[in-house]
């Protein structure tokens, strides 16, 4: 029995299926997301950018990410990482914006936010004058080394981007 196409495989199919682009914002994955959506021959028809924003200054001069969100929530926070989906899908004018932001360790973590934590944000634009655009977050908690956070933060976000497209699909049809 064969294995299912990996998930950077899928969402390149579902972004084609759709007519749809994406933009990608990376903090704690430092370019591992877009590196997995790029592995996909043909990722160009749907693939703009990924932007590597690792400091707070390069969230606030890339994505316009408030620095009321910054000081109030922290870099690591569902507030920035909505703002991150946003101000990747914003500048890069796609259909998608997809964001994480995290800590994957070994140090850095803190009781309320300890390692393993990300932040993922989806954004999606919809026509405009629809006022239908739309943005999420999700939170998880992941253990292993660094290696291994950083790659099951990626492939965690290639799949809530695969459920949103699908969510999308069902409002649509």
């Amino acid at each position: 029995m064969s294995s299912p196409d990996p998930i950077e495989e899928r969402l390149g199919d579902a972004l084609r299926d759709a007519d749809a682009t994406i933009a990608v914002a990376e903090s704690c994955t430092g370019g591992l997301v877009g590196s997995l959506l790029t592995d996909v021959p043909g990722s160009s028809d749907y693939f703009d950018r990924s932007l590597v924003t690792y400091s707070s200054r390069a969230k606030r001069a890339l994505l316009a990410v408030s620095r009321e969100s910054l000081d109030a929530h922290g870099a690591v926070s569902e507030p920035v990482a909505r703002e991150m989906a946003r101000g990747a899908r914003d500048t890069a004018d796609t259909t998608w914006g997809l964001a994480t932001t995290g800590i994957a360790g070994p140090d850095g973590g803190t009781d309320e936010k300890p390692v393993g934590t990300v932040f993922i944000g989806v954004a999606h634009a919809a026509p405009w004058t629809t006022g239908d655009s739309t943005s999420r977050v999700e939170h998880h908690v992941f253990d292993g080394t660094r290696k291994e956070i950083k790659e099951k933060i990626a492939r965690r976000a290639l799949a809530v981007m695969c459920e949103a497209l699908d969510d999308r699909e069902q409002e649509t049809t």
